[in-house]
């Protein structure tokens, strides 16, 4: 009898397996479908904000969750990092290429190296891990949003990383072939960049204008849920210039005001792309409406 009771086991252990994927693909469906049409509970703003001053200990939920979900991300940089070290050598000869490759870069500590190689880790780390970054921060908000919203931000899941990819290549073929030969040969005197200086360099531009390329994906989701409103942000445009500028000199690599402009133009541009971006968003949300 145990060997008919093994025999039919291993028989039937295809039939069980496929069972139990099948429930389990079943339960990922209705939670799916549960999560994309279940509404959330009406809270107004000023309820919320009395009752968590009144009492602070309800908040203790939403701050677990918020570090469990900030603990899965930094988890998942992490991985992504590792597994960028394979590609790191090709990545820092790609940075060098505009100054004609790593042999244009002369090193002067022992340690430097090293460190440009992690600087150069840690940024394609980020860009890996950009999109479950946004997954588990949109994860954390979702059940306060209504099901369209829900729904809207997951198509934004795809676009971070193409965001600011953009910006990264934004960065590189346009901002760095304009700013680099006027600051190697300044007045007439030749430079021969240090691997430290010129990586932090390179890296700083492509990593802030990679997020800043972020900002009208940021504007356009705010407006479709109606944080956010065109109105305004066209009437304090001169307001976001010169928030701009100050954040342009402070996220600009060097002090010259030519690397400034080259961080403020395109800062200023998405501004203004931004704005058109939540206008369309105000129209949609608009005609979902009265459908």
């Amino acid at each position: 009898m145990a060997i008919l009771r093994r025999f039919f086991t291993v028989l039937t252990a295809p039939w069980r397996a496929w069972r139990r994927a099948a429930r389990r693909l079943y339960r990922w469906r209705m939670a799916i479908k549960q999560f994309l049409t279940e509404e959330p509970e009406e809270h107004p703003l000023g309820e919320a904000l009395d009752e968590a001053i009144q009492n602070p200990k309800s908040l203790l939920p939403h701050v677990v969750a918020l570090r469990r979900h900030l603990l899965r991300a930094v988890g998942v940089f992490f991985v992504t990092t590792l597994a960028a070290f394979f590609v790191t050598p090709r990545f820092l000869d790609f940075l060098a290429r505009p100054i004609g490759g790593l042999g244009g870069l002369q090193a002067i500590e022992v340690t430097e190296s090293v460190g440009v190689f992690m600087r150069a880790a840690l940024l394609l780390g980020f860009a890996l891990s950009l999109p479950y970054w946004y997954l588990e921060l949109f994860l954390f908000i979702a059940p306060g949003l209504r099901p369209r919203a829900r729904r809207l931000g997951l198509v934004g899941f795809p676009l971070v990383l193409l965001f600011f990819l953009a910006g990264m290549a934004f960065a590189y073929f346009l901002m760095l072939p304009t700013a680099l030969p006027f600051l190697l040969n300044f007045m007439g005197i030749h430079t021969v960049p240090r691997p430290d200086s010129y990586i932090r360099f390179v890296t700083s531009l492509l990593f802030w204008t990679g997020l800043s390329f972020e900002f009208p994906l940021v504007i356009y989701l705010l407006a479709s849920f109606g944080l956010v409103r065109a109105e305004a942000l066209r009437k304090h445009w001169r307001e976001a210039v010169v928030a701009i500028a100050v954040l342009a000199a402070v996220i600009t690599p060097t002090v010259d005001p030519v690397n400034m402009l080259l961080v403020m133009a395109p800062l200023t541009g998405l501004y203004f792309l931004g704005v058109i971006l939540a206008q369309l968003a105000e129209r949609r949300r608009k005609a979902s409406s009265e459908v």
